[in-house]
């Protein structure tokens, strides 16, 4: 699993990449904590599940981040972690994480949305790929 910075004129634009559909999704719900709060992000004892449905998995995918970004912004938490098992037109997702510490998480920078425009899901040499622009 990886991932790269693509150019982008005012927001970030990153490509995520994973082995397997769902391996994608906690990915990028992995760089989307990078993305915000830098590179010092430790395992956590903080919780948080979601399920969610969507008509696509690109619906899916930009529904399932802003749902992260949302919970990190209200529940003060920093997920390292991501365990997601992807049903029919939705999936289930375990977040594990940490309480947010102004000490070593300021790296980063403010997240305002997930957009869908440009974001893409597509298969590529036996791997899933993630194209996602972050409003920032």
């Amino acid at each position: 699993m990886s991932y790269e910075e693509l150019e982008h004129t005012g927001d970030v634009r990153v490509r995520v990449k994973a082995f397997t559909l769902a391996g994608l999704f906690a990915e990028a719900a992995r760089v989307l904590m990078i993305v915000m709060y830098g590179d010092d992000i430790r395992p956590g004892t903080e919780e948080r599940t979601l399920a969610l449905d969507a008509p696509d998995r690109v619906a899916l995918m930009q529904e399932f981040l802003s749902e992260v970004l949302f919970l990190s912004e209200v529940d003060t938490l920093v997920f390292s972690s991501c365990e997601v098992s992807l049903r029919g037109p939705g999936l289930n997702a375990r977040l594990i994480g940490e309480t947010f510490n102004p000490d070593r998480h300021r790296a980063g920078m403010e997240v305002k949305g997930i957009s869908y425009s440009g974001l893409r899901i597509f298969k590529e040499g036996g791997e899933c790929i993630l194209d996602i622009i972050l409003d920032v």
